[in-house]
């Protein structure tokens, strides 16, 4: 499903864990490390957890979602999702979602500075 074959990717949508999954979500995945707070399966609603896409926890606890890492961050993460093995993961999860829309569901109070953004950067740019 890349845009080099002439298939068209889903449309990709970002969604923090602590708002209400909606009908017109289509495959739902959590890519967070971590399970998120006071959230329980049945809340969230999720096809997958995509643990293995989500930064390690090293990398997390050194962004500590302060806004003057972002850049190193984002540089950082996209170089281990630009490896052939995240690329092929990231491959399984757009045929796991069959063509339909995607939501990825994070827990992190920021909405432009997460990992499901740069996931959802590196999936647009397959």
């Amino acid at each position: 499903m890349s845009r080099k074959s002439g298939h068209r990717l889903p449309a990709i949508h970002l969604q923090r864990a602590y708002e209400e999954p909606g009908a017109g979500d289509g495959y739902r995945v959590l890519v967070d490390h971590f399970w998120p707070r006071g959230r329980s399966r049945d809340t969230l609603k999720l096809d997958e957890w995509a643990k293995d896409l989500a930064p390690d926890a090293a990398l997390i606890k050194w962004f500590g979602h302060k806004p003057e890492r972002w850049d190193e961050f984002r540089r950082r993460y996209r170089a281990w999702l630009n490896e052939a093995q995240q690329q092929a993961r990231l491959g399984e999860l757009l045929h796991a979602a069959s063509g339909s829309e995607i939501t990825l569901v994070y827990g992190a109070k920021s909405e432009t500075e997460n990992q499901a953004v740069v996931i959802r950067e590196a999936m647009l740019d397959m």
